[in-house]
């Protein structure tokens, strides 16, 4: 019995991989020297591959199934050939287990800024993060080129390489897009199909393909960024006369402030003390207001100054009162600021009238 059951368990195998990790994308099947036994079942399940490496080299491919390995779907040579051996074939040959599933909420990012000349700004430095996901589209390929013999191979193994291939190409595409930086979060989902476009070629060597790609952010450095808030709230602030006198008004008016409760205090009082003397009671003292005095009367009008032209001189300037001292007549040729040349005396009116108000001369004998 217990040679039947060595027998047995010699040419019976069950070979498959159930992974809950998330980060795992390939995992080497453990046997025992690396022997497949003739009739071995083989489950591959959906969203996996099965590569056989048999001798250090890519033997075979398969995709989600059941399979039963024999010597007609196999490149290899199993144990069953090998009685001479004592079961312990000679030919080595291993399974890797390969993750075709999406690695979603990949992350990346700029470490150093990248220098672009912006058409506003001009040379400005950018950094940029954002997220892609990835998956395995060649197990072939990447087996042989990225995984090796890696029993255990994880996204976060290759997810470096991939980084620092998207971010060379951010570099190209952002510096040769000749959109403006405050455009740029209009046109993210453009930017985003460029890099990708970019890096499909070198991403397919590898036997991946990076389904989503997303630029999260575009920032400029912190210094620019506060330059850029400044110039932004002046930019709100339209008018800067008229918003000091605001900001001003709203700090005095404020209840938390001194001088605005100061103020807001003094006029009240003034208030209630206008309207007490608007409506005839007693101002906030007790005391009834006193009587308003009469406006002032307007101070007189200034006299006219007269200039007198007499034997071929200009005598003057005299006030209007003072003429008739001065021998006014009729006849006399005057002036004054405003007039149009020199006029006798009898033709001004108000030089008239003056000239009515003479006596006539006394009687004879008197």
């Amino acid at each position: 019995m217990a040679i039947f059951d060595f027998l047995k368990g010699e040419f019976i195998d069950v070979i498959h991989w159930v992974d809950d990790t998330r980060d795992t994308m390939v995992w080497r099947f453990e046997r025992h020297g690396h022997a497949i036994k003739m009739g071995a079942k083989l489950t591959v399940r959906e969203g996996q591959a099965a590569v056989f490496i048999h001798e250090g080299q890519l033997a075979d491919v398969f995709g989600p199934g059941l399979y039963q390995l024999e010597t007609n779907n196999l490149p290899i040579m199993t144990t069953l050939q090998h009685w001479d051996h004592g079961f312990q074939s000679p030919f080595k040959s291993e399974i890797y287990f390969v993750n075709t599933t999406r690695f979603n909420n990949l992350k990346w990012g700029t470490k150093n800024p990248i220098i672009c000349r912006d058409p506003e700004f001009g040379p400005i430095r950018l950094r940029a993060f954002g997220t892609y996901s990835m998956r395995v589209t060649d197990p072939g390929h990447f087996m042989t080129d990225i995984v090796g013999t890696d029993g255990e191979f994880t996204s976060d193994e290759i997810s470096f390489q991939i980084r620092n291939v998207i971010l060379q190409e951010l570099s190209r595409v952002l510096a040769a897009s000749g959109i403006p930086v405050l455009d740029m979060a209009a046109n993210t989902a453009d930017l985003s199909k460029l890099v990708t476009t970019a890096i499909a070629p070198t991403i397919a060597t590898y036997g991946l393909t990076l389904p989503e790609f997303y630029i999260e952010n575009i920032s400029l450095p912190e210094e620019v960024e506060k330059v850029l808030d400044k110039r932004t709230s002046a930019g709100i602030a339209g008018d800067l006369t008229k918003y000091m006198q605001f900001n001003a008004a709203e700090a005095m008016g404020s209840p938390q402030s001194a001088a605005g409760s100061a103020m807001a205090t003094g006029m009240g009082a003034a208030m209630g003390l206008g309207m007490a003397q608007g409506m005839g009671q007693p101002g906030p003292w007790g005391a009834a207001p006193a009587a308003a005095a009469p406006p002032p009367p307007p101070p007189p009008p200034a006299e006219p100054q007269w200039h007198i032209a007499a034997n071929g001189a200009t005598e003057g300037p005299f006030a209007q009162s003072a003429l008739l001292a001065r021998g006014l007549t009729a006849a006399t040729l005057v002036w004054t600021p405003g007039q149009d040349g020199w006029k006798p005396a009898g033709e001004i009116p108000a030089l008239s009238a003056l000239l009515a108000t003479v006596p006539p001369p006394p009687p004879p004998g008197a």
